[in-house]
Order: C-alpha cells, then structure tokens, then sequence
C-alpha cells in the first residue's frame, strides 16, 4: 500500500473577509507527480501557500509524513524535506547562479555532498553552468525558473512543491520545464505541481485534482482527466 507523504483535510483559507480556499481535500502519496490545475483565481496558490505555513489556515488540517505541520514555518519544513519553489521565482536576484544553489543547501553542513550536489544541478540546467558566475537578476525568465528549482532541489526534499513553473516563459523553456519536473520525478522526488497550463501538467502527472473557485470539483487519474470532456472544455478550449 502507497505511503502518503502529503494530506490535505478540509482546509479553509481566506483573505481578509474573502474566502479563497473553500474545503479542499487532497493527498500526494510517496512517488508520485500529482497535479492540481484550475483557471487564474481558482485558489491554487494560496492552497501551496497554506502548506508551507506562508498563509494561515481558517479550519482544516495538513499532515505531512503523517504528522500535522499547523503552525509549522517553512523554515522547519524546508528541514523536514518539504520545499516550495513559489510563483515568480523568487531567486536572489544580486547573487549569483552558484550562491543561490549554495544557498538551497543552508540546512545543510555536508560540504563535499553539497559541492557534488551543485554539480547535478548544473547536469541537469547546463545553461546554469554556462552562467554560473552571473547574477540571478539578470538572467532571463526560464533561466531562473531552472535556478529556483535547483535551489529547491539542494536541500533534498521528499517532496517538491511547485507553482506555476511555466508561468510567462516562452514555448521551448516551456518545454524543457516539464521535462525537468518528468526528470525529478523520475529520480525518487514525490512531486505536487500547480499549473494553468493544464494539458502539459496532465501529460505528465500520475494524478490530477481540477480546482474551481475555491473547491476541488474533480479528481483522478490524470489520463482520464486529460481525457475527460468537461476538462477539455474548461481548459484546453474544446
């Protein structure tokens, strides 16, 4: 039977007055990339934001490697293996490509491991070693969408919180973003991705939850959701 490394129950999360997550129940189980797609709005990223502890929850509970995390900052969670790489990147823009990888690594004292770990990293983007040197800042959109998910990636997480990776970056960094997140996936990382892009999310997830207005209206196998035509309709413009 799966281990169930992420829960979600009933998790209820507002704005102010203006509730933005309604009740939403989901699970990520031990090696899996599930996905959970919905429109601009729809809740997503304050649901991300509710597990790693950025947002406060109204009422619900989330349990990771079996444990409640309420309350837990994300510094806490980052050292029991749970990293986010957050909408819009977030590098350290006047740093460079190698301090911010060094920088994924701050919870860790294991130098040699770190250094060989940097090495990966730059295997898996070799643009990122091109420019290794060169400040985040000026680096183009897809570049440090690669940079954030290596910093993530050097704390070795059990489970790797994505959010809208492809956001605003050109077709072809497009595609080699997904095939990196099918990359991470494929080495052992469990993996929760949040994407508009719907069909490239589904294409390769294990399972998908499709997120409206605050709720969870359907869940499945990804196959079967990418297949159904409620979803081709709302999101691939069938």
């Amino acid at each position: 039977m799966a281990t169930t490394l992420l829960k979600i129950t009933g998790l209820k999360v507002a704005y102010g007055g203006i509730k933005a997550v309604k009740g939403v129940d989901l699970h990520v189980n031990e090696g899996e990339l599930v996905t959970l797609i919905g429109s601009n709005g729809a809740g997503k990223t304050t649901t991300m934001k509710a597990i790693t502890g950025t947002l406060p929850m109204v009422d619900g509970d989330i349990e990771y490697l079996g444990q409640s995390i309420k309350g837990k900052g994300a510094w806490d969670l980052v050292k029991d293996g749970l990293a986010m790489v957050p909408e819009g990147r977030g590098v350290f823009a006047r740093m460079t490509i190698t301090e911010n990888l060094q920088m994924g690594a701050y919870i860790r004292n294991d130098t040699a491991e770190i250094a060989l770990d940097i090495e990966k990293m730059f295997t898996l983007f070799p643009r990122l070693r091109e420019r290794k040197d060169q400040l985040a800042g000026t680096m183009s959109g897809g570049e440090q969408q690669m940079l954030a998910m290596g910093r993530a990636l050097m704390s070795r997480p059990k489970v790797l919180l994505l959010d809208e990776p492809s956001m605003g970056l050109s077709p072809i960094m497009v595609d080699k973003i997904f095939e990196v997140v099918r990359d991470v996936s494929s080495r052992g990382v469990t993996v929760l991705l949040v994407e508009q892009n719907a069909s490239r999310a589904l294409g390769i997830a294990d399972r998908g939850y499709v997120m409206e207005s605050g709720i969870v209206t359907m869940n499945g196998e990804a196959k079967e959701l990418l297949n159904d035509p409620r979803v081709r309709a709302a999101y691939l413009g069938e």
